[in-house]
């Protein structure tokens, strides 16, 4: 068994960020099982695109001979072959959220809590456990979390506007770029509002997360400061991950007919979001878990923050309409919601 000291109080790092990457770094090192999971789902993923691509890329080629054209055949044919391979990931992306992102999320509020969690292939099961105990079913977990990320990207739009916060007159190319950056160092807020109602052992998750979101709003600034850090950390390392990753995808592309030019690099491009969702992103998550469990420490939701949400955002109303459904459900059962109901 693994236990970590509970940090949610301790965390460091002065004013400029409100994370400490060793204690980030540490805590992911606990959870060195789910992040060895992580990466081989990722890699069989990866894999997955570049075998689909290529077997796409051969067909085209062999039509291309037909038509006299064989390279933008078996360009053509590789292409058809990435897009179905981003069908089917479209289509599992539910299971991931359930099982990898959600698991991960939930052994690492353990050791926020300074629980223990087992160590080895244990802590997968265990994961698994602790997110079934709050979200029985991966569609309501799925339902929820896009809920959730349509009332942040509502809320980043309308009040994270560089051109809002630093009006430079004839500068719109540069806000552009910046207002992507704040977009991207955000990615990860709706992990976050998940840890925070793992944390809090909720019965509505609906209504929880009401109030994780308005905590969220009310401390934004803050959490642009260390997201933005983060933004520039994380997309550094991704970038890193593409130029070490590039050289090899060109031998494997090379492997198949016809396959060449556009598709090297985006093979290479796979490659490089496989190991950042395997093994970078969870510095992110972590790091601004840290930061959302530090900052809105003994902190309620403000009622006219809530206000705000509810007048930009029709899927924040939403979620009171269910949280409402939810809370009849649980009265009329005269008792506290269990699995089955969540």
């Amino acid at each position: 068994m693994i236990r970590q000291p509970d940090i949610s109080k301790k965390t460091g790092g002065g004013g400029m960020k409100d994370f400490n990457l060793g204690e980030v770094l540490g805590l992911l090192k606990q959870t060195a099982p789910f992040l060895v999971f992580r990466f081989l789902i990722y890699f069989g993923i990866t894999l997955a695109f570049v075998l689909i691509t290529g077997t796409g890329a051969g067909i085209g080629y062999g039509i291309g001979i037909i038509a006299d054209n064989a390279p933008a055949g078996g360009m053509w044919g590789g292409l058809a072959g990435f897009g179905i391979a981003g069908a089917i990931m479209y289509f599992i992306r539910e299971y991931l959220l359930y099982l990898v992102k959600a698991g991960h999320i939930a052994v690492l509020v353990e050791l926020f809590e300074g629980r223990q969690i087992p160590g080895g292939q244990g802590q997968i099961t265990y994961a698994r456990e602790q997110v079934q105990q709050r979200f029985a079913a991966s569609s309501l977990l799925f339902g929820l979390d896009q809920l959730i990320k349509g009332i942040l990207k509502t809320f980043n739009r309308t009040f994270l506007s560089v051109a809002a916060i630093l009006p430079i007159p004839g500068a719109a190319g540069a806000m552009k770029f910046l207002n992507t950056i704040l977009n991207l160092s955000l990615t990860y807020l709706d992990e976050v509002i998940l840890a925070y109602l793992i944390r809090t052992k909720t019965d509505n998750p609906w209504q929880t997360s009401r109030t994780a979101l308005v905590l969220y709003a009310q401390n934004y600034k803050a959490f642009l400061k260390n997201a933005v850090w983060l933004a520039f950390f994380i997309w550094g390392l991704t970038f890193l991950a593409f130029l070490i990753v590039l050289g090899p995808a060109a031998l494997l592309v090379g492997l198949f007919p016809g396959a060449a030019g556009p598709l090297t690099l985006i093979v290479a491009i796979v490659f490089a979001w496989g190991i950042k969702q395997a093994v970078i992103e969870p510095v992110g998550m972590t790091a601004l878990m840290q930061v959302f469990f530090k900052v809105t420490e003994g902190q309620t939701a403000n009622p006219e923050w809530e206000a705000k949400l509810e007048n930009i955002s029709s899927k924040f109303n939403e979620l009171k309409n269910k949280a409402a459904a939810m809370g009849t459900q649980t009265d009329s059962s005269d008792s506290s919601a269990t699995p089955e109901q969540l």
